[in-house]
């Protein structure tokens, strides 16, 4: 047997010597460890925690929910919390269009200084934000005098604690999270296609309609479902502005800390959860049955 060379031989080590390479997968499920060990003290287990309080109460099993779906009262907080999610979603999409669309055609300093403004509020306190709109629209607040000097009114609106001056400031607090999925849209649409559009004759309706807006779904999908979702947990803004008519997580927070119902409080999250997750998965279907997951410049 011909002697091996010294080269060969240093890169061949011994067996006992020899340790296992790293691969991709491995590493991959080691960086997995700490993530999953975080939503397990902190996502996982408080969930837990309250759906098996949601079976607790004077008698275990599914009281509480067959009490929130028999209650009237109860079945109206959760239509009322849904139709201020849509109207607020609605209305900050129909804001938050035009002002992404501008935004998408500045470059430079400009498009930076516009950028600035629109996160600018959303690292406010939602808090803050909520305390200013009720300053601006109480009944001698800015607002009012303002119509009043005007001329427009002889008396002052009420604008607070009757759900209008809530979804104002909804709209408010949830327009950066609209404009933010617009903007990534419509800064992905390729302006050669509206110019082939108008090269073949359509006027800027037509280009607009039939070009521009189906790109931009993406967008507007994207941002409807975050705004929708979001707005089903709103407390400190419906606290505050909401007047008599409050939603869901006003009601939890009333069953929970005041009346200490503490099982009906976590039947009523865990339902909430449980609609908000169906939610986000038709989204999901029909996002993928309309192929709005693909980059918007694939759409056309």
């Amino acid at each position: 047997m011909p002697p091996v060379p010294k080269s060969d031989a240093a890169a061949s080590p011994p067996h006992r010597l020899r340790r296992r390479a790293w691969s991709p997968s491995r590493g991959n499920a080691l960086l997995l460890l700490p993530p999953l060990l975080l939503l397990t003290a902190f996502f996982i287990v408080p969930l837990a925690t309250v759906f098996i309080q949601s079976l607790s109460g004077d008698t275990l099993g599914l009281t509480q929910y067959r009490e929130v779906v028999t209650n009237g009262a109860t079945v109206s907080v959760l239509l009322y919390t849904f139709q201020v999610a849509l109207q607020v979603t609605l209305g900050a999409l129909i804001l938050s269009y035009p002002v992404a669309f501008m935004v998408s055609r500045l470059r430079g300093n400009l498009l930076h200084l516009c950028l600035g403004m629109i996160l600018i509020p959303f690292w406010t306190s939602t808090v803050i934000r909520t305390y200013a709109w009720i300053v601006i629209l109480q009944r001698r607040g800015v607002l009012n005098e303002a119509f009043m000097d005007l001329g427009l009114i002889e008396k002052p609106l009420r604008l607070v604690s009757n759900g209008v001056g809530m979804q104002i400031a909804m709209m408010h607090i949830m327009l950066p999270f609209m404009i933010l999925p617009l903007l990534s849209a419509m800064r992905g649409i390729d302006g050669n296609l509206l110019r082939a559009a108008s090269v073949m004759g359509a006027n800027p309706w037509r280009q607009f309609v039939s070009v521009y807006l189906p790109l931009s779904l993406p967008g507007i999908s994207a941002g409807c479902v975050l705004v929708f979702i979001t707005s089903l947990g709103f407390y400190i803004t419906p606290a505050l502005l909401g007047g008599q008519r409050t939603m869901v997580a006003v009601l939890i927070e009333q069953q929970a800390s005041r009346l200490l119902n503490w099982p009906l409080a976590s039947a009523l999250a865990t339902i909430l959860l449980i609609l908000t997750c169906a939610l986000f998965i038709l989204y999901e279907r029909a996002l993928r049955s309309t192929g709005g997951g693909r980059p918007a410049g694939e759409t056309a």
